[in-house]
């Protein structure tokens, strides 16, 4: 028994001595290493804001950064603690591949989100419609993005949704044109009319002097004769233009007489003699 435990003491003070110390040198690699890469990346972002770098990009490039620094410190602490990194990294590798077989649609949003964030085809805040959603971007995700409907509603759309269909920036711009229709009757005074609408658009104090607000008529239709009318506005005045000059058009035309047709049938009954 005795014996047992002298060749148990002996093993244990064998590996504490012969590998005790290069675990202790590969735990302190790992931590102090992964604080420099934490730094140096934290230090990266700042740079890159302070040279106007998008807030995203700079985000996204930290965090490789980071990762890419975690990697080899990793790396350096397993030669330290005595593995052999040849082998690690061709398991690693092979366990890689298999991985990216297994996860390639969330690569190919990985990849869709890198060409989202360098491409910059909008940001966050910008109204968009973007795989058949439309929203306010709340955030550019590595794998997606997160749209805010204007009833508050979340939607989270792939990113490689995204890139492989139509992108629509709606706020891209600083102004918009307001495009709208009205439509007067057939025996109402056309020119009337017009200088009506041109009366109602000079007043709104929304309305941008240039471009020239377009005001003319467009079509004969079947019951009426319409107007569209174009005014341009700042793109964060769009909906608050385009209600109130709805609201206006109809209050003043009743005002002035001028009739709105709508839609209607005329049944006409003629009596037939019964035999």
């Amino acid at each position: 028994m005795d014996f047992n435990i002298t060749q148990l003491t002996e093993t244990l003070t064998f590996y504490v001595t012969q590998y005790g110390l290069r675990i202790l040198v590969a735990l302190l690699v790992f931590i102090i290493g992964r604080m420099i890469a934490k730094g140096v990346a934290n230090g990266s972002k700042k740079v890159m804001l302070k040279a106007s770098v998008d807030e995203t990009l700079a985000a996204f490039l930290k965090n490789i950064i980071y990762y890419a620094l975690l990697a080899a410190v990793v790396i350096a602490a397993l030669g330290q603690a005595g593995i052999n990194v040849t082998s690690f990294l061709a398991v690693l590798g092979a366990a890689g591949l298999a991985v990216g077989l297994a996860l390639k649609d969330s690569l190919s949003n990985f990849a869709a989100g890198v060409m989202l964030i360098l491409l910059k085809f909008f940001r966050k805040g910008d109204y968009v419609t973007v795989g058949g959603q439309s929203g306010t971007v709340s955030a550019i995700n590595i794998f997606n993005t997160v749209l805010t409907t204007p009833d508050n509603k979340v939607i989270t759309v792939p990113n490689s949704a995204v890139l492989g269909g139509t992108i629509t920036n709606v706020t891209a711009n600083d102004t918009r044109r307001v495009d709208m229709v009205f439509g007067i009757g057939y025996d109402d005074d056309l020119l009337k009319a017009k200088k009506t609408l041109e009366r109602i658009i000079s007043e709104e104090p929304r309305i941008l002097p240039e471009p020239a607000p377009v005001i003319q008529v467009n079509e004969l239709g079947d019951s009426s004769v319409n107007f569209v009318v174009r005014p341009w506005t700042k793109t964060g005045d769009y909906w608050g233009v385009y209600f109130a000059i709805t609201e206006k058009v109809k209050l003043v035309f009743d005002a002035e007489g001028i009739s709105i047709p709508y839609p209607q049938t005329d049944v006409h009954v003629y009596p037939t003699d019964k035999q």
